[in-house]
C-alpha cells in the first residue's frame, strides 16, 4: 500500500500547462472546417488586401478562441505584412482600451496612462499602418460584451472606416460571440453595417465522443501514465456533458489531479472528480463575475441576498433595496439589470397584472454567488 503513496516532491502532472484555459494544443481536432473557413476569410490580408469580416459564433467552450489563436500564431510565423491582434473584450471593453491594445501590438508599448485622447491613439495606429504598409486583423473575443456596454458600434466604426480618414489603411475584424441570442449583424447601426457585412462561422457543441477524445489527448500530454483510468475518464466526460462546456472538463481534470496529489495518491478516484466538479461547474460564473464593474457586482450581490432570503424580486423592490446602499439612478439600475440578464447571470421576465411587472430571478445558487463576489 505504501508504494502507491505519492512522495512530497512527486507530482502526477507531466505538463500542468496543458490544463490551463489559454493553452493552445498542437493537435486541434474537430474544427478543421471552421479553421479552413476562417483561413479563407483572412486570405486577402496575406496578399495585402483587406481581410473579410467574420463572426465566429457558438456556445462557450466550442473551440472558437482556440481556432482564431492558432491561425494567429501561423500568421505571425509566416508574415509581417498582416498583423493579427487578439482582444479579450471581457477585459478591454471600451473603444479607448481596445485601441490601446492595438497600439501596443504595433508599437511595442502601451500609450501613456494619462493625458492621451482616443484620437491621438487612433491617429498613431493609422500612421503606423500607413508607414509600414501593413494590414491589421483584429479579433474581438466575446464581442457581445461590447454590446452590453454599448460600445460595439463605436469600435467597429473606428476600425472599419479608418480608411476614410487615412487612405490606404486596411483593417479586417473577427468577432467571437458566445451568446447565441445575439445577432450582431442586426445589432449594429446602418453606418457600420454598410462596411461590416460579415460571414458567420458556426461552432457546434462537441459530441460526447469528441469530448472524450479531446480530454484523452490532454490527459496523455499532461498526466503521467496510470493517473487517469478509462472509468474515471468516462465520469469526467459525463460531468463535462452536463455543463456543455469543454473548458469545464479540462478544469475538472486539473482539479481532480490536484486533489489526488493532496491525498498523496497516484491515481484519480471518483471522489476527486465529484469534489472537483463542485468547483469546476461554476467556471462560467467565476469568469463572468471577474468582468463586472463594482456597481454591477454590488447590484448582483443585492439580488443574491434577496434570493437567499426568499424575497419578492420585482425590479421596483430590488431598486429600493439597492438605493438603501448606494446612489444609483433608475436608468443606470435598469441598464445593469439588462446586462446581467444578457450575461445569463439572472433571468428578467415580465408578469402581467396591474401593468407589466419585471420579475428578477437568479440563475445560480445565491450562496455560491455571494461567496464568489467576496
Amino acid at each position: 500500500m505504501k508504494r502507491d503513496l505519492l512522495m512530497w516532491d512527486e507530482t502526477l502532472f507531466r505538463d500542468p500547462e496543458v490544463f490551463e484555459i489559454d493553452y493552445i494544443p498542437e493537435q486541434f481536432n474537430y474544427r478543421e472546417t471552421q479553421i479552413q473557413e476562417l483561413a479563407f476569410q483572412i486570405k486577402p490580408g496575406l496578399r495585402g488586401g483587406r481581410p473579410l469580416n467574420t463572426i465566429c459564433k457558438g456556445l462557450p467552450g466550442t473551440g472558437k478562441t482556440t481556432s482564431v489563436r492558432k491561425l494567429f500564431v501561423q500568421i505571425e510565423e509566416s508574415t509581417r505584412k498582416l498583423i493579427p491582434v487578439y482582444i479579450n473584450c471581457q477585459i478591454d471593453n471600451t473603444k479607448f482600451a481596445i485601441f490601446a491594445q492595438i497600439y501596443q501590438k504595433l508599437s511595442g508599448h502601451l500609450p501613456p496612462a494619462s493625458g492621451t485622447s482616443f484620437k491621438q491613439i487612433f491617429d498613431a495606429v493609422a500612421r503606423i499602418l500607413q508607414k509600414e504598409e501593413t494590414v491589421l486583423l483584429v479579433a474581438l473575443d466575446d464581442a457581445n460584451y461590447l454590446l452590453y456596454e454599448n460600445e460595439i458600434n463605436k469600435v467597429l466604426y473606428a476600425l472599419l472606416r479608418a480608411h476614410e480618414a487615412y487612405p490606404g489603411t486596411r483593417i479586417g475584424v473577427i468577432t467571437i460571440i458566445s451568446d447565441l441570442s445575439v445577432d450582431l449583424s442586426r445589432e449594429v447601426d446602418p453606418r457600420v453595417a454598410s462596411v461590416f457585412r460579415p460571414t458567420e462561422i458556426y461552432f457546434s457543441p462537441y459530441s460526447a465522443g469528441e469530448i472524450r477524445h479531446i480530454l484523452t489527448e490532454r490527459a496523455l500530454a499532461g498526466l503521467y501514465p496510470g493517473v487517469l483510468s478509462d472509468t474515471m475518464l468516462d465520469l469526467v466526460v459525463e460531468q463535462t456533458m452536463k455543463s456543455g462546456d469543454l473548458r469545464v472538463g479540462i478544469d475538472l481534470l486539473k482539479r481532480a489531479t490536484l486533489d489526488a496529489e493532496k491525498d498523496a495518491r497516484r491515481r484519480i478516484e471518483e471522489e476527486d472528480i465529484c469534489r472537483a466538479y463542485q468547483v469546476s461547474k461554476y467556471l462560467h460564473l467565476t469568469f463572468t463575475l471577474r468582468t463586472l464593474k463594482t456597481e454591477e457586482k454590488n447590484l448582483l450581490g443585492t439580488i443574491a441576498e434577496m434570493s437567499a432570503g426568499g424575497e419578492e424580486m420585482n425590479a421596483g423592490e430590488v431598486y429600493k433595496r439597492v438605493k438603501q446602499k448606494e446612489k444609483l439612478g433608475y436608468t443606470r439600475f435598469y441598464e445593469i439589470v439588462k446586462k446581467l440578464d444578457a450575461m445569463r447571470l439572472i433571468n428578467l421576465d415580465y408578469r402581467e397584472g396591474k401593468g407589466r411587472t419585471r420579475v428578477i430571478t437568479l440563475r445560480y445558487e445565491p450562496q455560491r454567488v455571494l461567496e464568489l463576489l467576496t
